[in-house]
Parts: structure tokens; C-alpha cells; sequence
């Protein structure tokens, strides 16, 4: 089987599957998995990110899981230095790479790189999102089309990431993109894909909305049978004080609020959990729409998924 610079993406909206398959997947075929998933980084949260269990991780490598803390999050650009070298590695050792999470921002910025923002700010990075899942590519369009028509004629209207981050680029230094990009090197042009010659096939997961719910309320109902406020508590209890960004983030935010009185009753504070975590996957959704991948269903098309990865890594 040729592994040669080969990468297997497994995505999806939040509790699609992902782990599990993941799992299943680098078991029978011989890969390593790195998370992509903004949660999983971080070493205090593991009852409500999902983590892969110790056996799952004691079995099958896995980079980028719970390697960081909450109190110095892990940026796009931190996460593209540590992720290319582990990749590499995985190569140099002819395994399959599995790139396994939900963060659509921090796998986009991975294979297509971010050279044309290096310093892009986390508020200007979080203001283009808002903007980009509210209303499209439609603004960021008439933005460049106003100030920068060189960098409106260059990119093609699908071309969503390289718009966003000529006008992000924009944002950030007030200076036209278009003017910036003939200062820079040719090598930093190239994206990562292009770079290291990456061959990748990205399988999605994605399971009918109404049967999705279900399973988001029954693992919203596992997380606080494990222990999720118990985690939080300790968490807070341990100099946390809630304004750390990853625990802003759905089922974190949830819990401190209930922690603090703010739901009459545990009842109210899980519909507003599994309602969040909806809306999530709703995002999420939004966001891989635009991506080139081929859709699965985890809960019917295991088989189809081994043989369809079987046949990537032969041809």
C-alpha cells in the first residue's frame, strides 16, 4: 500500500462519528490520527470535547490531543507549525496520515496555509468568521471589489479562503493585499499542499438533522452522567475564571453558567446545551458545504468508507 504523502481527512459536524471512525479506520489500515479539533488541544477539558478514550489513543498514535492548556490557546498559525512536522514524520515512517476534528478554519488554514496574514490578529480572524457564517463570501466580495479591485479580478468568486484572507489582510494592516503579495517570497507562495506534495482524500460525515439531534441529546445527557460539571468545577476551582477562550466554547460555556446559578433548573441548563451544540453542527455544516470532500454516513457506510480509503491509498 503506498502511503507516500497520502492524508485521509475525516470531518464533520460536532458528534458525527468522528473519533470512532477515525479510529476504526487507522486501525485497519495502518495510520496515525492528528486532531484538528480546537477542544482537543487542551489537557483540562476532556468530558465535554469528546476525547479519544486512553485505550483508543493507547492503541492508535494520536498527535495534538490534549498537548496544551487552556490558559495559552493554540492560534492557526501555532497549530500549522506543530501540524506539518508531525505529518512529515508520520510519512518519513510510511504511515497514513488521518486529520481528524470539526475546526473547518483550522484545517483550511493547514492545507492552503496563511501567508498572505501571518500576524492576523484573533479578533480580526473571529470578525471575518461572524461575518463569512452570517452572511457568505458575498461582503468580503464588495470589500475587495471597493479596495483592492487587483485582488477582485485575481481570485475567483469560489475562491472563498483567498478572499477572506485578502481582505482579513486588509483589516489587519489597512494595506491592499494585492500590493503586499508582490513583496513576497515564491516560497511562501506555495501553499502546504503544494509544497510538501500532499495527497489528500477528505471523507465528511454527516448524519440526517432530526436523527443527529437525538444523538447530541443522548451524548449531552452522557457528558453529565461522566462527570462534565464535576470537570468544570475543578477547572474553576483551580484558578479558571471562565474568561479563557476555550472555555468559551459550547458545553464549557453552558456549565459555568449553571455552576453560577444562571439556569433555574439542570433541566433548562441541558436544553440550552443541546440546543448550542445544534446550532454548532448547524455551523459547521455551513462551513464544509464549501469544501471539496465526499459525504458519508457514519452510521450505515462504514463498510463503503474502509473500501473507498482502501482504494485512495492503492492507486
Amino acid at each position: 500500500m503506498n502511503n507516500k504523502n497520502k492524508i485521509i481527512i475525516i470531518s464533520g459536524p460536532t458528534a458525527s462519528g468522528k473519533t470512532k471512525t477515525s479510529v476504526n479506520l487507522a486501525t485497519k489500515l495502518g495510520g496515525e490520527i492528528i486532531n484538528f479539533d480546537s477542544l482537543v488541544f487542551y489537557k483540562e477539558l476532556t468530558i465535554g470535547t469528546a476525547k479519544p478514550t486512553q485505550k483508543e489513543m493507547n492503541d492508535i498514535p494520536h498527535h495534538l490531543v490534549g498537548t496544551h492548556s487552556i490558559y495559552s490557546p493554540l492560534n492557526a498559525a501555532d497549530f500549522i507549525k506543530e501540524a506539518v512536522p508531525i505529518i512529515n514524520r508520520i510519512h518519513e515512517r510510511n504511515k497514513t496520515v488521518f486529520l481528524v476534528g470539526g475546526s473547518g478554519f483550522y484545517l483550511q488554514a493547514l492545507l492552503h496555509g496563511m501567508y498572505d496574514s501571518p500576524t492576523t490578529s484573533e479578533k480580526i480572524l473571529n470578525q471575518s468568521e461572524t461575518l463569512y457564517l452570517k452572511q457568505g463570501i458575498t461582503p468580503f466580495l464588495k470589500i475587495l471589489k471597493d479596495e483592492d479591485l487587483e485582488s477582485f479580478e485575481r481570485y475567483h468568486e469560489n475562491d472563498h479562503y483567498r478572499i477572506r484572507r485578502a481582505v482579513e489582510h486588509f483589516w489587519q494592516t489597512g494595506q491592499r493585499f494585492s500590493t503586499s503579495r508582490k513583496k513576497m517570497q515564491t516560497d511562501m507562495n506555495l501553499t502546504p499542499i503544494e509544497k510538501y506534495e500532499w495527497d489528500l482524500f477528505h471523507l465528511y460525515l454527516d448524519i440526517d438533522k432530526e436523527e443527529h439531534f437525538k444523538i447530541i441529546q443522548k451524548r449531552s445527557q452522557t457528558m453529565l452522567k461522566n462527570g462534565l460539571i464535576e470537570e468544570v468545577r475543578a477547572i474553576l476551582s483551580k484558578g479558571a475564571d471562565g474568561s479563557e477562550k476555550p472555555l468559551n466554547s459550547i458545553g464549557y460555556k453552558e456549565t459555568i453558567s449553571y455552576i453560577r446559578g444562571d439556569f433555574p433548573s439542570i433541566e433548562a441548563y441541558l436544553e440550552r446545551l443541546n440546543i448550542n451544540t445544534r446550532r454548532l453542527a448547524k455551523s459547521q455544516r455551513t462551513w464544509f458545504k464549501k469544501v471539496e470532500k465526499k459525504s458519508y454516513n457514519p452510521l450505515t457506510d462504514q463498510d463503503i468508507l474502509l473500501s473507498d480509503c482502501n482504494n485512495f491509498l492503492e492507486n
